[in-house]
């Protein structure tokens, strides 16, 4: 499900509804959003039956969709929403909680753009807001471009300019390229469905270990793969500390962990570890192909898929200045163009791909030699 940015008219502001049955927390969205001068909520509605109502009269650009409710829940409201309003954009709030991030990934798959977890009951009033607006904030926005700004607004625009791209073109693929003996993949926003796309594609021989980043908390990343795995030849699993990076495997970095490798005795491992976060994300998409140019050098293929910011733009110029070979997704088939666009822009990527492309451009890469 791509979407490209939406440009906002000039003075227009982001149109949010929020739907929850919590007064409180219909209140404490609302505090949290009205702080940001691009955003305006023009309402709300404590159950999905009275939030589609209320949609053709406030006409929102985004709604912040609560998953339990009664009389229709969020999944229900979200299937409705798909068809019927399939422009409106969805961020799920979810709690972190096994039922929770089951559902939200569900909701994923029926189309959700994005999803926050809610703060927990302990917390202060103030506190809450300021995660909310810390998380939730940036989410909404990362979907729309300003009047009058061009290029990504999600945390790409940090990436060199088109003129410094020119003078950084990738050398001719033929001359340079490694033979890849691992296959990366980082991903964020749009995530699930990237990967329930990509991943089903590569046969039970595929040839290459598959490490994964995906931008998600704790809980979440092993849901992700339990629900992968069901769907694919290969073997998915939430890499752990020592786990064997080996052909017939792939593993996801789990939540709050940067996942790294290491040689030790012929054999690669995983290293996991809780250093720093990088470009605001743990586990970082940076970390993992920075330290697998320094094992592998630059026998790799690696993916930059949709996602806000740029993680994986550092690490995918190092892999390739080694000879890897860098995919990266194209904008219309993105859900957030920031990384790959930040990839691109820098130089790095050496095809540009719409998703329903990435998986049988893997297996040819992967497959040759």
């Amino acid at each position: 499900m791509g979407a490209m940015h939406q440009r906002l008219l000039s003075g227009e502001r982001i149109r949010v509804m929020i739907v929850d049955d919590s007064a409180v927390i219909r209140r404490l969205v609302t505090r949290a959003l009205e702080q940001d001068p691009m955003l305006q909520v023009v309402g709300s509605a404590s159950n999905g039956a009275i939030g589609l109502e209320r949609i053709p009269e406030l006409d929102p650009h985004v709604l912040t969709l609560d998953i339990e409710m009664p009389d229709m829940d969020g999944l229900e409201m979200l299937r409705r929403i798909r068809r019927d309003y399939p422009h409106v954009r969805v961020i799920m709030l979810s709690t972190l909680t096994e039922r929770g991030a089951s559902i939200t990934l569900e909701a994923l798959t029926l189309g959700a753009d994005d999803y926050v977890t809610k703060v927990s009951n302990g917390g202060s009033f103030a506190e809450s807001m300021a995660r909310l607006q810390e998380e939730l904030i940036p989410k909404i926005r990362q979907f729309f471009r300003p009047a009058g700004q061009s290029g990504p607004t999600n945390g790409a625009t940090a990436a060199p300019s088109q003129a410094c791209v020119s003078a950084r073109r990738s050398p001719p693929a033929s001359q340079t390229k490694a033979r890849p003996r691992i296959l990366l993949i980082g991903v964020s926003t749009g995530g699930p469905g990237a990967l329930g796309e990509i991943l089903p594609q590569l046969p039970a021989d595929f040839p290459l270990p598959v490490l994964v980043v995906q931008h998600m908390p704790p809980l979440f990343t092993r849901l992700l793969a339990e629900r992968l795995n069901s769907s694919c030849s290969l073997s998915v699993e939430e890499a752990g500390q020592g786990s064997l990076v080996e052909h017939g495997k792939v593993l996801i970095a789990p939540g709050d962990f940067h996942m790294m490798v290491a040689s030790e005795g012929g054999r690669v491992r995983v290293r996991l570890d809780q250093s720093p976060r990088q470009n605001f994300c743990r586990p970082a998409i940076d970390a993992l192909f920075l330290s697998t140019a320094e094992v592998y050098g630059g026998a790799v293929l690696a993916a930059v898929l949709t996602g806000m910011g740029q993680d994986g733009t550092q690490g995918a110029g190092v892999l390739q200045a080694r000879g890897a070979t860098i995919l990266a997704q194209d904008e219309a088939s993105s859900v957030v163009w920031g990384m790959p666009g930040a990839v691109v822009k820098a130089g790095f990527s050496d095809q540009v791909l719409p998703l329903n492309r990435v998986g049988s451009e893997i297996l040819r890469i992967a497959g040759r030699g």
